[in-house]
């Protein structure tokens, strides 16, 4: 297996069946929904025109390009419908590195090439290797026609390469009806930490911020969108359609819900909570009628409330089809009749406690919570004195409305440094 980067590949002569140059290499195609990474065909340039050669009819690849077959064969290359261009699509564009979880700017492309033998015939299999982002791409390029080629690869030899693995490259695709027909899905990205796909999506402009988050699952987009800073936020919800954009509202922690919709305009809102589900839309309507500075306005309506009657066997119950943030099961509330706020039970101490011990023996002291006009500083103060991890929020009668966790804190904290 041999290398062969773009930059050399695009302008090679191709030489058809009969042993004559045919015409020029103009681009060089992938059929996606096909093969991710073998090259699917040429778009050739010749006298005629510009026509396809199918893959199917290249023995060979080298310094030129043979094909088995006469350049009248080949149809003509009258669109690229289906088709994902390297030179076009891919040189100078920013890709995704999922490894790396950064945007990063193509240079050249590496291709690697295959001779297989089927039937009695030689075949040459090209794929896509890597993608170049160093400046031996650059070069490469740049002197392209101005050096000779041994020259030019002695140059760039003494360059360490920059490059990343085809695979670990998620291409962005701001056009819809293309993401569709060249299946570009972003599934690398997904698996990455919301954290981390926050930072690569602060880093693209606008359009292609609005590709990523069409594409993601909901629940991945709700948690990225969390992390975002609240500028850019704001512009992806407010770039998406009213339908997608409350699919992944719906998704969100409440209180983070309820902080990003009220920096929208008023009639961007309302649209927004038309088109959730009624009871998600609710939670986040009564938390946005609080100041955002305040205990109310931090917390989140998501947590776990147990009667003072409970077992440790009832809250692995409710604990196994709870849904909300991970952050809020660190601790299990336990309360009265009418609501009142009786107990807290950190979730350490039922592992180590039979199944029908009353959740009331293992509350901990001092039962600390704290009024919903709480402003920032206070609830800061607390969760510093008594090293906590989630803090109760409590009415004038003392009824449990909602739970401040660590990291909505220290998301308050930063957001004033």
């Amino acid at each position: 297996m041999t290398s062969l980067p773009l930059s050399e590949l695009i302008g090679s002569t191709v030489i058809d069946a009969s042993g004559a140059p045919s015409g020029r290499v103009r681009e060089v195609a992938l059929a996606p929904q096909e093969d991710r990474d073998r090259i699917s065909s040429f778009i050739v340039k010749t006298k005629s025109g510009n026509r396809l050669l199918p893959y199917s009819s290249v023995s060979r690849v080298d310094e030129q390009i043979h094909a088995t077959s006469q350049v009248s064969d080949w149809p003509a290359a009258n669109g690229s419908e289906g088709l994902f261009l390297l030179e076009r699509d891919l040189l100078d564009q920013q890709v995704i590195d999922v490894h790396g979880r950064k945007v990063v700017r193509v240079n050249d492309v590496d291709l690697q090439i295959e001779s297989i033998t089927d039937a009695g015939r030689d075949h040459a299999i090209l794929r896509v290797q890597s993608v170049d982002i160093g400046i031996r791409g650059a070069l490469r390029r740049l002197l392209r026609g101005l050096a000779p080629r041994a020259a030019l690869h002695k140059l760039v030899d003494r360059i360490p390469p920059r490059t990343i693995p085809w695979s670990f490259v998620d291409l962005i695709e701001t056009d819809p009806s293309r993401r569709i027909k060249l299946k570009i899905s972003h599934e690398g990205i997904a698996k990455l930490h919301p954290a981390d796909i926050a930072d690569i999506v602060e880093e693209l402009a606008p359009a292609e911020r609005e590709a990523v988050f069409e594409t993601l699952d909901e629940n991945v987009a709700a948690e990225t969108l969390e992390e975002v800073e609240p500028k850019v936020q704001k512009a992806i919800v407010e770039s998406l359609d009213s339908d997608r954009a409350a699919d992944i509202v719906e998704e969100m922690d409440p209180d983070a819900a309820a902080d990003l919709l009220a920096d929208l305009p008023q009639d961007r809102t309302e649209q927004i909570l038309v088109n959730m589900e009624p009871e998600a839309s609710q939670e986040v309507v009564e938390l946005l009628e609080h100041r955002e500075e305040t205990a109310a306005g931090r917390m989140t309506t998501e947590f776990l409330a147990l009667p003072v009657t409970a077992s440790v066997e009832n809250a692995i119950g409710v604990m196994r089809e709870f849904e909300g943030g991970i952050e809020s099961v660190s601790t299990i509330y336990l309360v009265d009749s009418h609501g009142t706020l009786a107990g807290a039970v950190p979730l350490v101490k039922l592992v180590l406690a039979e199944p029908s011990t009353p959740l009331l023996s293992l509350t901990q002291e001092p039962l600390v919570s704290t009024r919903e006009e709480t402003n920032d500083r206070e609830v800061a103060e607390l969760f510093d004195k008594y090293n906590l991890l989630t803090l109760p929020v409590v009415d004038e009668h003392s009824r449990l409305k909602g739970v401040i966790t660590s990291d909505d804190v220290i998301t308050m904290l930063r957001s004033k440094l």
